[in-house]
């Protein structure tokens, strides 16, 4: 198996194909230019239509005219479906609009700068309504998307985990060879690829557990990763819908694997919000809860091997 990796959305990037290579070598270097194409040119395009910190992408557009249905390009319409999707199938754990509640946490601008910032220059703007996901509006047809005032979009627990998927199935499709694709903490594979080993960890770059993955996908969301110090005290990037703040809950870290890398990390935030529920929310899935206090608790498969 050969690889290739980079940075991009501040965070690794990683793609294993099922060659014929030894394992740490790199593809050839037309195979890598085909593939880092492929995969490059997908994020710019989820990046163009979800990105908060751009702001010529369309959910800063729609954000920034809210009561309206604003044009929006036909990848934005089906991430923003995918989302609604995710926070109905999570009881709402999992909510695309707390953008409002992750500024007054912080969360402006990218993670880097964020962490690098002195905490005093932030002034946080409390949000004026609570999120609310069912006021999202979509009109497929007319390729509009609209959210009242007081809202704002989010994408970043379902658009990450979905651009894994697509870039998996993407190279596959390209070059004929399955594929492994990891996105920071989101994994996805496509075709009938070997029992792949990947390394799950609370921390990019950590020693971690290595599991075996044969299908679908494998997410880790965890409150102990994107984490940045303000006026308020440390704060981080996964919001509790129902109080608006960073989830306190007793799970800092939710590993889940499902038949999607979207359906595992969805799965895996809502996990962080449900808290002390999140175990028999969970029943009958691989998953791999962490506790604030050590703890860890597997279920499904987990204790064994991640397959499917």
């Amino acid at each position: 198996m050969s690889a290739l990796q980079w940075r991009d959305w501040s965070c690794a990037v990683r793609v294993v194909l099922a060659d014929d290579h030894g394992h740490h070598e790199a593809p050839t270097a037309e195979v890598a230019d085909r593939v880092e194409r492929v995969v490059r040119g997908l994020m710019r395009d989820v990046e163009l239509s979800v990105s908060r910190f751009r702001d010529d992408s369309d959910i800063s557009r729609v954000n920034g005219r809210t009561g309206v249905l604003v044009p929006v390009r036909p990848l934005t319409v089906e991430l923003v479906e995918l989302a609604l999707e995710a926070a109905d199938a999570t009881y709402g754990a999992c909510d695309p609009t707390v953008g409002r509640q992750l500024l007054a946490a912080g969360y402006d601008v990218d993670i880097d700068q964020v962490r690098r910032r002195n905490p005093g220059d932030f002034v946080p703007a409390p949000p004026t309504r609570r999120a609310d996901w069912t006021e999202v509006r979509v009109d497929r047809g007319l390729g509009r998307v609209g959210i009242p005032a007081g809202l704002a979009l989010d994408l970043g627990a379902t658009a990450k985990a979905w651009t894994a998927d697509e870039a998996a199935a993407r190279v596959l499709a390209t070059i004929g060879i399955p594929a492994l694709v990891t996105i920071g903490g989101d994994v996805a594979v496509a075709g009938s690829g070997p029992a792949w080993p990947v390394e799950v960890s609370e921390h990019e770059g950590e020693p971690g557990q290595v599991v075996s993955l044969t299908s679908g996908g494998l997410a880790t969301s965890s409150t102990a990763g994107r984490r940045w110090l303000t006026t308020m005290g440390e704060q981080h990037h996964v919001i509790d819908p129902a109080t608006g703040r960073p989830a306190r809950g007793p799970v800092r870290t939710a590993s889940v694997h499902a038949g999607s890398c979207l359906r595992a990390n969805s799965l895996a935030t809502a996990a962080l919000v449900w808290g002390v529920r999140a175990h028999e929310l969970l029943a009958g899935r691989t998953s791999r809860l962490v506790m604030t206090d050590g703890t860890v608790v597997n279920s499904g498969a987990w204790a064994q091997d991640v397959a499917a």
